[in-house]
């Protein structure tokens, strides 16, 4: 069901993915995250082309953590960060993040490899069907994609949206 991947730049951590849909307390799991009671990035998988994004997104943010240049206060909220191609952490929030009323949600969870993720309590946590993380694409808002990070039809042509989605994420912060 969930997806565990060592990351590649920093193999001492794994990267848990969960994917639930038919969600009824995405407004209680929003809260329970705010106040630091669920340890895991609750993300909107409509605005998630392959999971390959977010370990991107992972990946960067233990970066930025490691060297204290993260833009957030949690690492949970820089992954969210991170998936945006702005740099107005506001918007990554509200285009990334869940809100009270989604019906869907992916939970990201990253953690030292040498300590057990506490999945069992984030699967207690939420109220909804819980479906293989690699099935996200069933939930990919295609079109809201496209228009986020500004896809031309000749790059979709040429590549696919995940190449044009992990560029616009990893160039955001080059000036």
């Amino acid at each position: 069901m969930q997806l565990t991947s060592t990351l590649e730049l920093y193999p001492d951590y794994s990267v848990t993915q969960l994917l639930f849909k038919d969600v009824k307390n995405a407004a209680e799991l929003r809260k329970n995250a705010m106040e630091g009671l669920v340890q895991g990035a609750l993300i909107n998988p409509s605005m998630i082309v392959d999971p390959f994004q977010i370990l991107v997104a992972s990946n960067k943010a233990i970066h930025l953590q490691k060297t204290g240049k993260m833009k957030t206060r949690s690492l949970f909220s820089e992954i969210i960060y991170n998936l945006s191609p702005t740099n107005n952490i506001s918007e990554a929030f509200k285009r990334f993040g869940i809100s009270d009323d989604d019906g869907a949600v992916y939970v990201v969870l990253v953690y030292p490899k040498e300590e057990a993720a506490d999945i069992s309590s984030i699967v207690s946590r939420v109220k909804g069907q819980q479906i293989p993380a690699d099935m996200i694409s069933t939930l990919t808002d295609a079109a809201k994609i496209k228009k986020l990070y500004k896809v031309s039809p000749q790059e979709e042509t040429n590549g696919s949206l995940l190449d044009a989605v992990i560029c616009r994420m990893a160039i955001k912060d080059v000036s």
